[in-house]
């Protein structure tokens, strides 16, 4: 092996810089050189992308924060939005165009460090042939078959200090203070931020809430005196048969998903106040989750992925997601990551296909919290 690709793809992540760094050096050992295509698969299909040298441009990352090549999260090559000059919008699938671009450069892996769509697009190109290893990249840690995600370590660490933060105002105030946080479909970083901050309530996608059972939880506080309380919700938590808090829907393309998901913190904060008569304000936390130097779990998760990755590309290894199961790094099948999502160019996200890593309900962090008293919301 001679020449090998790294693209990064979908939205940003701690610990990015850092599987560049550790590829790139595994491959220089080797003998093996590494380029780096730019904004992920929008640089693929524009064969747009720049050699990464340790000297120069690849030196320096360990600590850096998004990632040096830049990502898309609106790329799907498989199904990609084309307006025509008439104005007419039609989805094409221009994969060969990139397979085109991958061969004439003599890239023999791509190595793709993303989420799930990432992964599912990376499957589709291991099909047409072409010598893709994975690397799951995401805040939410919703990747299949891998225990942890690089970039969820500090996104937790993140919201962790604001739910300290937002108790020393919730405590003097004598407020509800409710925090909304990332996560799409799944609800780790709410469940883990919200234990390792000692928050009183946790709503998380897995367990429709009842927002009565938040409120109970509320008032058996102010009657053993507590008057203020700490409410944690993700992104993605919904009311018993409810629907989803959707801020935006957007026009990326078919193929991708196209809702941008916020608002529901401030849906339970109004909801708290009329029900309790208590001051209840919400905190969206946002970007800052995932932007930021990465936490030295991080680094070290990161460095493990990016060594890994580049052995199994040297080892001839192909078409697998590197994993962290147990405490061991292996791979499995993209087959396997994409589960009931066969169909080359379709969505990942949230469909009845997806294959997305939710918290099992008889995870030990459920029977933590229950145990502490948190309230789910059910």
């Amino acid at each position: 092996m001679k020449k090998v690709a790294i693209l990064t793809n979908g939205g940003d992540a701690p610990g990015l810089n850092a599987v560049i760094r550790a590829i790139v050096k595994t491959a220089r050992t080797n003998g093996v050189e590494c380029y780096g295509f730019i904004e992920g698969y929008k640089g693929l299909l524009n064969n747009n992308f720049v050699k990464l040298d340790l000297d120069t441009n690849a030196s320096g990352l360990l600590h850096r924060g998004g990632t040096i090549i830049g990502t898309s999260n609106s790329t799907n090559v498989f199904n990609y939005k084309v307006v025509n000059e008439d104005g007419t919008i039609e989805y094409k699938d221009l994969s060969d165009k990139c397979i085109e671009n991958i061969k004439n450069n003599g890239f023999e892996c791509i190595f793709t460090l993303g989420g799930d769509g990432t992964q599912k697009s990376s499957r589709d190109f291991s099909l047409k042939g072409v010598n893709c290893i994975g690397v799951p990249k995401t805040i939410d840690n919703d990747v299949a078959h891998t225990d942890m995600t690089f970039g969820y370590n500090t996104a937790v660490s993140v919201a962790t200090e604001a739910i300290d933060r937002l108790h020393t105002t919730a405590e003097s105030h004598h407020r509800v203070m409710v925090l909304e946080v990332m996560g799409r479909y799944a609800g780790w970083i709410a469940l883990e931020s919200a234990i390792a901050g000692g928050a009183d309530a946790a709503l998380i996608p897995e367990i429709p809430y009842d927002i009565n059972k938040v409120v109970d939880k509320i008032n058996e506080r102010r009657a053993r005196g507590k008057e203020f309380s700490i409410v944690v919700v993700s992104e993605g938590a919904t009311p018993i048969n409810g629907n989803l808090v959707i801020k935006k829907k957007l026009e990326d393309g078919s193929g991708l998903d196209n809702i941008r998901l916020g608002g529901i913190g401030e849906v339970i904060a109004n909801e708290i106040e009329e029900l309790t008569g208590m001051v209840s304000r919400n905190t969206t936390l946002g970007y800052v989750q995932r932007g930021g130097t990465p936490s030295a779990f991080d680094r070290i998760l990161s460095t493990k992925y990016g060594t890994k990755a580049m052995e199994l590309a040297l080892e001839g290894i192909f078409n697998v997601l590197v994993t962290y199961k147990d405490g061991k790094m292996g791979y499995v099948s993209l087959e396997d990551v994409v589960g009931d999502n066969k169909v080359i160019g379709a969505a990942s996200g949230n469909t009845k296909e997806s294959n997305i890593r939710k918290i099992p309900l008889d995870d030990d962090l459920i029977r933590v919290a229950r145990d502490l008293g948190m309230s789910l919301g059910d």
